[in-house]
């Protein structure tokens, strides 16, 4: 599986990284299972969030220690997110990282991610306490996730005339399917400014939800409205194209429209990876299939409505 260069992360970040939500530490048959197969996979990246919860974290630090792969495994953490209150602060920053560490049972994550962002917090004083996590060991390297691009450009300018470490990534949401909406509070979503900008910069996105929640399978249709969410976020005229143009592109290289919408995230001209949540191994190899599929710019503008032409 392709890697992705991440500062501050010396292995690199596989392009599949594997979501935990799913997972419980009360049943490590189904956890192990799933993580040994993401593993036999090639995948070497595990994404988790203090607002996850207890029992998926526990079930990643029970398979690490059984497995004894710590040090051959990425451990994303996310903290300081809002629950119902701004929590950006030095205190909040600090006790999620720590009890998400209690909770994996280890000492450090690689990657540390603000959850959300506060734009009335100053980029400096953000910055501080995640440098506070750097030099403590408590992590290795330090992102923003659901963060704009020009807080991120504030925050690493700031950085740099400093001399502190800045965003070594980003994660926002980034797809084939547009949503009308923020699928969750606080949530940002790639602009085509957005990704100019990450294909000038270099730096990396690591995409959540980058097959959209399931809406390039049989699962979204027009007439399927049971689902209230996917409705509100995602089902348009735009999108319902999108969905046919993948399924022809699929149609070209022997797969389906599901797996056009990933190899799109992990097609763009600047580093990226995809957080993927498959509930089961073989939702898992569905995924690995898209890693194959090389689409040219050309094609990559055909399925987001740039072009008319069929790039065939």
């Amino acid at each position: 599986m392709k890697r992705i260069e991440v500062a501050g992360i010396a292995q690199g970040i596989t392009q599949l990284i594997q979501g935990s939500m799913m997972l419980k530490a009360e049943d490590m048959d189904y956890s192990g299972q799933l993580l040994d197969a993401y593993a036999a996979a090639g995948g070497n990246t595990i994404d988790s969030g203090h607002i996850y919860g207890v029992s998926s974290a526990q079930a990643i630090g029970k398979w690490m220690a059984s497995r004894g792969n710590r040090g051959d495994i990425v451990i994303i953490g996310k903290g300081a997110h809002p629950y119902e209150q701004s929590r950006m602060t030095k205190t909040c920053i600090q006790s999620d990282l720590t009890e998400s560490l209690e909770r994996l049972d280890t000492d450090y994550v690689d990657l540390y991610m603000l959850h959300r962002d506060d734009p009335n917090v100053h980029v400096g004083y953000i910055l501080e306490g995640l440098n506070d996590q750097l030099a403590a060991g408590r992590c290795r390297a330090i992102g923003a996730s659901n963060w704009s691009v020009s807080r991120i450009r504030e925050a690493n300018a700031h950085a740099a005339k400093h001399g502190m470490t800045g965003f070594s990534c980003s994660s926002p949401n980034l797809g084939l399917a547009r949503p009308n909406e923020p699928r969750w509070a606080g949530c940002v979503s790639t602009t085509a400014e957005d990704e100019a900008w990450h294909e000038e910069s270099r730096l990396p996105i690591l995409s959540w939800s980058s097959q959209s929640g399931g809406f390039f399978t049989d699962r979204c249709a027009p007439e399927k409205r049971d689902d209230a969410e996917m409705v509100r976020v995602y089902y348009g005229e735009e999108n319902w194209e999108r969905k046919r143009r993948a399924g022809v592109l699929g149609e070209k290289y022997g797969v389906t429209a599901n797996q056009i919408a990933l190899a799109y995230v992990l097609n763009q001209p600047f580093p990226v990876a995809a957080i993927i949540g498959p509930q089961t191994p073989a939702e898992l190899r569905d995924s690995v299939e898209a890693l194959p599929v090389s689409l040219s710019a050309e094609e990559r503008a055909w399925l987001n409505l740039s072009t008319a032409s069929v790039p065939l």
